[in-house]
């Protein structure tokens, strides 16, 4: 428990890594309630909206909601916090409205400068319980006014579909750190144990899977990526798999030149004399010595993970539409930066880079951190 102390107090000291665990605590709890803070929070953040398609930030317009036909079915608090609710609910954009007896006028918005008068039927548009059948029309007029009809603030602009950017912001959190994450598990396992048979056997454990990571190393990373994803099939946790398949060598070859300076020290000699087994001194004795260097190298393959993700998504064979992904959000918008609209291309890049610069910043702060050579 002293260890973990003295390598937390020691991790506050770096600013960086305390400013780059801030942003990934923030992240991690932003992709976790995401459908709850997210202003759309139907599946994917997928209301389309196709009239305010290409908005700027904070454009602001009126709401005409009218219950679809079709019942919706409604789901439990936990299902709507990882998938979210589909909305029983048809979004109209207007421009203005009046109420005519028992019918609704409004002026619909279809661009900036064009606007399409229609009708509805008070009652169609309310639509309540049973209890409220026998509403008055001043009745029907103030319930629709007061819960139909209502302002929606796109606080980071539309994109050309008209869904809200800064809620498939928010839930595109969830593919980063995702894929992220699983990448690290199987690199670290694959890594860790690939490297410490070479390091710790040498001889021709260490010429063979020394080769196998030359052959592998060889190869274009994202070649490698396109192979595997074409191979797995485009999907959500095909991605996950394939970039995690790719990151393992650099573990692998980091892992194998520590054990291999730490093999010779005394405390592993002493280790043998005592009669330990092979798989408790490396497990027991070297990998913690060697716990700095592979947090450095698990944040590294953090961030990559997080920016081929995004190239693949990028370049169409990484998540798949509807879902959000940032590297998708940015094929999607590119367009917009040379013409009159770049942040919607922008927002989810800058996200990307404040995601990557965090994992790097924690991973040189937890090397200085976790150094053993540095306790006191």
């Amino acid at each position: 428990m002293s260890d973990i102390q003295s390598a937390w107090k020691r991790l506050r000291k770096n600013k960086g890594a305390l400013a780059g665990l801030i942003v990934i605590a923030a992240a991690v709890v932003v992709s976790f309630f995401a459908y709850i803070i997210a202003p759309d929070n139907t599946p994917d953040a997928n209301r389309m909206v196709l009239e305010v398609g290409g908005q700027h930030p904070g454009f602001r317009i009126h709401m005409l909601a009218v219950k679809k036909a079709q019942p919706v079915v409604r789901v439990s608090f936990f299902q709507r916090l990882l998938f979210g609710q589909e909305s029983d609910m048809t979004w109209t954009p207007v421009r203005s409205w009046e109420f005519k007896d028992s019918t609704l006028l409004v002026q619909r918005y279809v661009d900036e400068t064009t606007s399409r008068e229609e009708k509805y039927n008070l009652r169609d548009v309310w639509y309540g319980s049973q209890q409220e059948a026998g509403l008055s029309v001043p009745q029907l007029q103030e319930n629709i006014v007061r819960h139909r009809i209502f302002p929606v603030t796109y606080w980071l602009g539309t994109d050309k579909f008209g869904r809200d950017i800064l809620s498939r912001l928010l839930v595109g959190t969830r593919v980063s750190l995702g894929v992220g994450c699983i990448a690290v598990i199987i690199s670290l396992t694959i890594g860790v144990f690939m490297g410490a048979v070479a390091g710790y056997f040498k001889g021709t454990a260490d010429d063979m899977v020394m080769w196998l990571v030359n052959v592998v190393w060889s190869m274009p990373s994202l070649l490698l990526v396109f192979a595997l994803t074409l191979a797995l099939g485009k999907g959500f946790w095909q991605v996950f798999i394939a970039v995690g398949l790719t990151l393992w060598v650099g573990v692998a070859r980091i892992i194998r030149g520590q054990i291999l300076a730490l093999r010779e020290l005394e405390f592993v000699e002493a280790a043998r004399a005592l009669g330990y087994g092979h798989t408790r001194i490396i497990v027991k004795h070297i990998l913690p010595n060697i716990l700095g260097p592979v947090m450095v190298v698990a944040a590294g393959n953090f961030a990559t993970a997080i920016v081929v993700e995004a190239g693949l998504s990028f370049l169409g064979v990484g998540v798949q539409p509807p879902q959000p992904s940032w590297g998708l959000m940015i094929k999607e918008n590119y367009n917009f930066i040379i013409t009159h609209n770049p942040l919607l291309a922008l927002a989810p890049g800058v996200a990307i880079m404040m995601l990557v610069l965090a994992f790097n910043l924690l991973g040189n702060g937890l090397r200085d951190a976790l150094d053993v050579r540095s306790k006191i």
